[in-house]
């Protein structure tokens, strides 16, 4: 548990003194600005990725970083887009308490863009974790995956 706290301490402290790249606002319109800049939520089952299963990557709508394979994309009916796994190092995670709830909001690494929240101990897939991300944080590209 220490070593948790230790290795964690550095990476929350970073995501805490960050906040959205403002460069990248121009690529985005009012609704995404909304969820991605000021941490918005995209009601639910209104995204176009929700029911969404193609072949491909999910990149940051925001700054095109790649984030989620969609090989990792499972069907969990929430009402947002659920992934299992992220590209090695495509989240930061920030801990959130608001609304009076305990939970880890996920951002992209490069731009720290909003992108949702992560969940561990479902049990849900093998893998235990669900990240619970907004459509509107999100563009599809259509490659054929490498596994």
């Amino acid at each position: 548990m220490i070593l948790i706290i230790i290795i964690c301490i550095p990476i929350i402290g970073l995501c805490q003194n960050n906040s959205f790249k403002k460069e990248y606002i121009h690529n985005l319109d009012q609704s995404e600005i909304e969820i991605i800049v000021n941490k918005g939520t995209e009601l639910p089952f209104s995204g176009k990725y929700n029911d969404f299963f193609e072949q491909g990557e999910y990149v940051c709508k925001a700054c095109n970083h790649p984030l989620y394979k969609s090989n990792s994309k499972f069907e969990y009916k929430c009402g947002w887009p659920s992934f299992d796994d992220e590209i090695k190092g495509a989240t930061i995670k920030i801990p959130d308490n608001s609304y009076g709830m305990e939970r880890i909001e996920i951002c992209c690494a490069n731009c720290f863009g909003h992108l949702g929240h992560v969940f561990y101990g479902e049990n849900l897939t093998n893998k235990n974790t669900r990240h619970c991300v907004n459509s509107l944080s999100l563009k599809f590209n259509s490659l054929k995956l490498n596994n």
